[in-house]
């Protein structure tokens, strides 16, 4: 059987950096080369950066892609190593010139093609001796969740299988593996002994279970061993863990990369002679880079990295995610509230973990409803992690204020909240600083984040973190320093006190909301599961705590619209994942005494 050393390169991009992603891929490809490969593969769309959404529209961004293709494959020969096979994403067109019926018959499928004009598509490349000699169109286009491929993409219609060194390997983007039947179907038909995978596929919560078994499925259908290389990052909301893996034709795994970090994972397989008459031809486009077999050699032992704990890869997630985004971004730093709560405190850990102690500026901003215990919990969490930290009180700015325009109840609440988002913002203008709102995914569901006060920022780390998960994460995190002989970075009174937002004497969140425990389940069901309110009740929740919370999430779309983008862990978080008008006069059967109450009043302010 022959051998292949096949060098999977998960790595982290930028959208719309081609340049830097071309020295990127580049240096990759040159250690690859030294690592004796015989064939480098690259993430789907590395050259471009995924997602670049609406930016495939532009036919300067796909000029540009297919300029920057055309250089990386002249440059890898350049540096002597145009012997090697590097197939690699990037976004690519149909031109009119070169469709064929049925290839124009499924672009007219999609809204976005009018005109007569070239399509984008998401493409792979196959590169060897300084030139592109090989190309293949993703087949399956998503349109669920945070995806909008087909609205953008044109699809494929061929299978791509190359020989290299006397084995044909056949190459499939993402999604094409995710959809029964496709190129993915064909792959055995063709005789393939090997499959790539390109992929850029978000991390959410136990995802790399789910990607594990569809892989393992898909090696056995096809009847060869799968190479799966995902892509690594933050870009935006999205988080792409790596997690690259090889798995055998027996679905069983042969090596696996580790998460949130780049990582060139090298392994030897012993694959199949190519078939020199395959049965099946119909739809495959075939091409011959080095026909003949390699000398036997000795192979090297497999990688093979263990996954994360579930508390600590959505941990790894949020800090890649944030040091992703400040850093993309153009920012070096970024300020947050320290209140002494938890959600600040986690969010300020996160940061110093992301970015380094010297990055990252707290402020305290203290009311006259501001505890002392609070004041110095923020001072304890500064002094841990070893933070920049300074007080400024609000008082004074509140009270003149006031005495200009009376206002009262939730009115005076919120000024606090909003007195304090000025505050941060203003100082992140004088200063150069990213601003990070703390609200938290249950603040979120509810509206319990006070627009233009706390939900201030630039980016919102716990944006997709419901409140029983914020604890878990901190408990985890000061678990794991004292494991590593460190000083935990939250103080124990922080994790342990009530949870209140301080605008009014003894107030807690519970003086108006569930326990949290329930609160998040109820939120998991109506948010992520979609389910009505006979659903819920029959799954045993209160009815009428079912009533006020789904009433109260309902009534808060129109702030959630408004609110900073934050690290997607879920299956859905709020934003594009979850699509649903504001202007709605639907409320799910006997959960509001008036379906046709305003939803623009902010009521849900009530308490914050």
């Amino acid at each position: 059987m022959p051998q292949l050393r096949v060098a999977l390169s998960q790595i982290d991009t930028t959208v719309g950096d081609l340049d830097g992603n071309v020295r990127v891929l580049r240096e990759q490809v040159g250690a690859a080369a030294r690592a004796g490969a015989h064939l480098v593969v690259f993430p789907e769309t590395a050259v471009t950066g995924y997602p670049v959404e609406d930016l495939a529209l532009r036919s300067s961004f796909v000029d540009a892609s297919r300029a920057a293709l055309g250089r990386l494959a002249a440059e890898i020969a350049d540096d002597g190593h145009g012997d090697l096979t590097v197939v690699v994403g990037y976004v690519d067109r149909v031109e009119r010139s070169e469709r064929t019926h049925d290839r124009a018959r499924a672009a007219e499928r999609g809204p976005r093609n009018g005109g007569g004009r070239d399509l984008p598509q998401n493409c792979a490349a196959v590169l060897h001796g300084g030139r592109v000699v090989g190309r293949y169109a993703k087949h399956h286009l998503p349109n669920y969740g945070v995806f909008d491929e087909y609205r953008i993409f044109a699809p494929g219609d061929e299978l791509l299988i190359v020989r290299v060194h006397g084995v044909d390997v056949a190459v499939a983007v993402c999604e094409d593996l995710w959809q029964d039947g496709g190129p993915v179907r064909s792959v055995g038909d063709a005789a393939a002994g090997l499959l790539l995978v390109l992929n850029a596929s978000p991390y959410e919560r136990n995802k790399d279970d789910v990607r594990l078994e569809l892989v393992a499925r898909r090696a056995r259908e096809a009847g060869c061993p799968v190479a799966y290389v995902n892509a690594v990052g933050g870009q935006d909301e999205l988080i792409f863990d790596g997690d690259s893996l090889v798995v055998g034709a027996d679905g069983g795994v042969l090596a696996r990369g580790p998460q949130f970090v780049e990582h060139l994972l090298v392994v030897d397989l012993d694959l199949a002679t190519a078939d020199t008459a395959p049965s099946w031809e119909e739809g495959v486009r075939r091409v011959v880079v080095t026909p003949d077999a390699v000398a036997p050699y000795e192979a090297l032992p497999a990688p093979l990295s263990h996954p994360l704990p579930d508390v600590a890869d959505v941990h790894a997630a949020l800090v890649l995610g944030l040091r992703d985004y400040v850093r993309k971004n153009g920012f070096r730093s970024v300020v947050l509230g320290l209140s002494g709560g938890i959600d600040s405190a986690l969010v300020a850990s996160l940061a110093v973990d992301a970015l380094g102690a010297e990055n990252v500026h707290g402020i305290a901003l203290p009311s006259a409803y501001s505890s002392e215990h609070s004041l110095g919990d923020a001072a304890d969490l500064a002094d841990r992690t070893g933070l920049h930290y300074r007080v400024q009180p609000i008082g004074p700015m509140v009270e003149a204020f006031l005495a200009n325009v009376p206002l009262h109840g939730v009115a005076e609440e919120n000024l606090q909240a909003r007195v304090r988002g000025t505050t941060l913002m203003g100082l992140a203008n004088q200063e150069g600083h990213l601003t990070l709102a703390t609200s938290n995914k249950s603040e979120l569901a509810v509206g319990y984040s006070t627009l233009y006060g706390d939900s201030v920022g630039g980016f919102a780390p716990l944006k997709d973190v419901p409140k029983t998960l914020v604890w878990e994460l901190s408990r985890w995190r000061n678990a794991d320093a004292e494991a590593r002989g460190e000083v935990p970075p939250i103080p124990e009174n922080t994790i342990s006190k009530p949870p209140s937002a301080e605008l009014r004497p003894g107030q807690t969140d519970q003086d108006s909301l569930p326990d949290y425990a329930v609160l998040d389940a109820i939120i998991e069901d109506y948010v992520e599961g979609d389910r009505g309110r006979a659903q819920m009740l029959a799954a045993g929740f209160d009815a009428e705590t079912v009533d006020s919370v789904v009433t109260l999430v309902d009534r808060a779309e129109w702030k959630r619209r408004q609110f900073a983008p934050g690290p997607k862990i879920s299956f859905k978080a709020f934003g594009r994942d979850r699509r649903l008008p504001i202007s709605s006069r639907w409320r799910e059967p006997a959960a509001a005494a008036d379906p046709g109450s305003a939803l623009l009043v902010e009521d849900p302010e009530v308490q914050r």
